[in-house]
């Protein structure tokens, strides 16, 4: 099964370091996707309990607050 390539440009020491990372009989190709794994967002899903993600989310609206009262505080001086 032929699969679509495509060709790219890259400098000499991008090139030695990716060289280092093969292994006997691996393509560029291999390479590139071994040290670079797609990953998706449902991954993440289920690796906080529910305690875990009421802090989390409290924690990042303290956050977005705190940032809205400074952004408030910087447009007034603005003024």
């Amino acid at each position: 099964m032929n699969m679509a390539t495509k060709c790219i440009t890259i400098t000499l020491d991008a090139y030695e370091r990716l060289a280092s990372k093969k292994e006997k009989n691996e393509s560029f190709s291999e390479v590139i996707k071994r040290i670079i794994p797609q990953h998706s967002l449902l991954e993440l899903a289920g690796i906080l309990n529910d305690e875990e993600a009421k802090e989390m989310k409290a924690h990042i609206q303290e956050l977005r607050k705190d940032m809205d009262e400074r952004v408030d505080r910087t447009a007034k001086q603005l003024q």
